[in-house]
């Protein structure tokens, strides 16, 4: 299983409207998606699910604020979103370790892929693109299990 806090490469996608080229039309998920404002919207979506579930409510803070901005941030400079910002503000992802102080057992991580799985799902990506989001999650799941 590859890190999921680590840099993805490009991925062989036509940007939208285009047919692709031999090998130049190549852009990042980030590029296919459409940018940050996906991952943002991706974000705003999961916390709003997180938001009125039980299991994973009390290991966030009341207000969801940082935590959507952090999580967008991180996923779109994974995806390909090039400058690292999320890096800059916040270092290394080291997302086991982040995530420590919270003990994350079967059930939370059930709860956090449902609720990304649904973000991901309604955001009406083409397959290819769905299903590589929701390969990464599920991997990210059970990365973060710590209990």
């Amino acid at each position: 299983m590859s890190d999921p806090s680590g840099p993805s490469g490009p991925m062989p996608v036509p940007a939208p409207g285009r047919k692709p080229a031999p090998e130049t039309s190549a852009v990042t998920v980030f590029e296919a998606v459409g940018g940050r404002p996906f991952f943002d919207a991706l974000a705003r979506r999961f916390y709003a699910g997180v938001a009125q579930d039980p299991v994973l409510r009390p290991l966030y803070p009341e207000d969801l604020t940082e935590p959507t901005r952090w999580l967008a941030g991180f996923l779109a400079q994974y995806w390909g979103g090039g400058v690292g910002e999320y890096s800059v503000e916040r270092g290394h992802p080291r997302l086991r370790m982040r995530h420590m102080g919270f003990q994350v057992g079967e059930a939370e991580a059930e709860a956090w892929l449902g609720h990304m799985t649904a973000a991901v799902r309604s955001a009406g990506l083409p397959r290819e693109l769905e299903d590589r989001f929701l390969e990464y999650f599920r991997a990210a799941a059970l990365h973060l299990r710590n209990a």
